[in-house]
């Protein structure tokens, strides 16, 4: 049935892409978008294909993540050209008059202010808002305990219009801003907003707007933007975003008249796709790479550039008990887990040397991944390889879960279910591995693993109910904070569905960011690497290459590492 299922999809999507012809460009990827509202995804298939629709004030230069260029600011602000302040918290954006908008209406210094405004106040549980609130307001989130603790006041002031500038005021210097900015300050038009019913910009009842559901916001289905493409349509039954050419766009009109990208899990299909001539890029997990190796007409894009820590395993320390039968019993006693099983850092440890690290390398990403010793990846300032990590010691692992519970853990057993998203066949091998390595220990340690589709990952996520999970994390922009914040710090990502919280990781990566000394910022994050070995809130793999297969037609193709898509503009035949 599975089988008949992929020839079925295969069938329908290559008669839509031979009726483009040359007009059409597809990507077949694995996870389907989640939301076409830029301030709501956060994560790499979404955000990718935003990246094509909604344009930012300045960006990377091609591949690479050090050198900026201007794109809707005239100028990359710098102490050079005066645009930064001397006490390095005042960026000034001057704003470009030729750009328009997909409905017509003409880009000003107000949308930017807008949109900059929207993205910090909107702030869904989990959304990507932390990365301009952190550095304009001093905020993680808009809320504590549930009530809202942003002064809107002050949020208008930070972001401020001044003639044909855009004017940010930040809380305090902020080493990695202008990186933030060239990836999330995405432009959307105010008074599309307004006509949509969204939120109009002014103080008055900008609230009701904080922490929507994904469906509540007004632009979950269509956009806006001043990027080279629009969107036409979002097919969600076939999971498939259709995207036409902005033949206005101020650069000049792309080379494709639309682009297609879809959600295929399965790569059998995906693979099929690509050797018929009916996708042009696919997603390729590393374990199924020989399948494409001497593929005639494709060509396999290897050695990709990351800033990627991909998979992780994290540990749930209060686990959401509520019907969850992902807990089993929910009790020590052969069937299931306690809710708060993982909070103790010794279980923890005993699940990371359980791992076996160098087989995992060797075997699913054939020896072309680096081993993780911290979440912070090589190639960005304050990476350090020299701090301890976890070794494969399976004696060492049954030494300590025969100690822990008083014995009760090694004694009575445990069975609970590590979840990874459908798709992600890596993070499936690793589930495995460690599977294999916890059950070897002792007969009445059980894991089951389950696969559950993106959105739904996401959602378990987010809810706390999952014991254990399988995900990654590459960067929204090239520096160590976007690391060691969303593993570790209290309010990051993960470490705040976790429920993981230290003091002195909280305390040290706030001050990291802070710090412009480049050497002391380096320190900073030895330390907290080093601390997190100790902690041990989920277990690091490996920091693997990107790796595309691409019909051998297709020219202009290039990679960011911190794009998490597809740069669809250059693209052509």
């Amino acid at each position: 049935m599975k089988r008949l299922l992929a020839v079925l999809v295969v069938s329908l999507l290559a008669a839509s892409c031979r009726a483009k012809g040359e007009k059409l460009f597809t990507y077949a990827t694995t996870g389907e978008v989640t939301s076409l509202d830029p301030v709501f995804p956060y994560d790499g298939d979404s955000q990718g294909l935003l990246f094509n629709v909604y344009e930012t004030l300045i960006a990377f230069e091609g591949a690479s993540n050090e050198r900026l260029i201007p794109k809707l600011s005239l100028q990359v602000p710098s102490r050079e050209n005066g645009l930064i302040s001397k006490d390095g918290r005042t960026y000034r954006f001057p704003i470009r008059k030729d750009v328009t908008f997909h409905d017509g209406k003409v880009l000003t210094p107000e949308d930017v202010r807008y949109s900059l405004l929207r993205f910090m106040l909107v702030d869904r549980d989990g959304g990507p808002s932390s990365l301009l609130l952190e550095p304009i307001l001093g905020l993680s989130s808009t809320r504590k305990d549930g009530k809202l603790v942003v002064d809107f006041a002050e949020a208008a002031k930070a972001v401020a219009v001044r003639g044909d500038e855009v004017v940010v005021t930040l809380k305090r210097p902020f080493a990695p801003f202008l990186a933030i900015m060239a990836r999330w300050s995405y432009v959307m038009n105010r008074a599309w907003a307004k006509e949509k019913g969204d939120w109009d910009g002014t103080a008055a009842g900008w609230e009701k707007f904080n922490n929507p559901k994904a469906e509540d916001t007004k632009f979950f289905a269509e956009g806006n933007g001043t990027g080279p493409f629009m969107v036409e349509r979002w097919d969600r039954s076939g999971r498939r975003v259709i995207l036409k050419r902005h033949d206005g766009y101020w650069r000049g009109p792309a080379k494709f008249e639309r682009v297609v990208q879809t959600a295929i899990p399965e790569f059998a299909t995906r693979k099929l796709l690509l050797q018929g001539g009916d996708a042009d890029i696919i997603a390729v997990p590393r374990p199924f790479l020989t399948q494409l190796e001497g593929m005639k007409g494709v060509v396999i894009l290897d050695g990709l550039p990351r800033l990627l820590s991909d998979p992780a395993l994290f540990f749930t320390m209060s686990i959401n008990a509520q019907g969850n039968p992902d807990l089993g019993s929910g009790k020590l006693d052969g069937d299931g887990i306690p809710p708060d099983f993982f909070a103790d850092k010794e279980v923890r440890r005993a699940f990371a040397h359980s791992f076996d690290y160098d087989a995992f390398i060797k075997d699913v990403f054939r020896g072309k991944a680096k081993r993780a010793v911290s979440a912070v990846p090589p190639g960005i300032p304050g990476f350090d390889g020299r701090v301890p990590s976890y070794s494969h010691d399976l004696k060492e692992a049954e030494a300590i879960l025969r100690k822990v519970r008083g014995g009760a853990v090694w004694e009575k057993g445990f069975r609970f279910t590590l979840t990874y998203n459908t798709g992600g066949d890596v993070r499936l091998a690793a589930c495995q591995i460690l599977k294999k390595n916890v059950e070897a220990l002792n007969p009445k340690f059980r894991i089951d693993l389950r696969g559950v589709d993106w959105a739904a990952f996401l959602d378990r996520a987010q809810r706390g109910v999952m014991p254990m999970w399988a995900r990654g994390w590459t960067a929204d922009f090239p520096d160590a904070h976007n690391f060691v914040f969303p593993f570790y710090h209290r309010d990051g990502r993960y470490a705040k569905v976790q429920g993981f919280k230290d003091a002195q990781l909280d305390a040290w990566i706030d001050q990291a960011v802070g710090e412009t000394d480049p050497a002391k910022r380096a320190a900073l994050y030895s330390k907290i690497a080093r601390r997190a070995y100790d902690e041990v809130p989920s277990i690091l793999t490996a920091h693997p290459p990107g790796v595309y297969a691409m019909r051998d037609d297709v020219q202009g193709f290039y990679d960011n590492a911190v794009l998490m898509g597809v740069d669809f503009y250059p693209l052509h035949r």
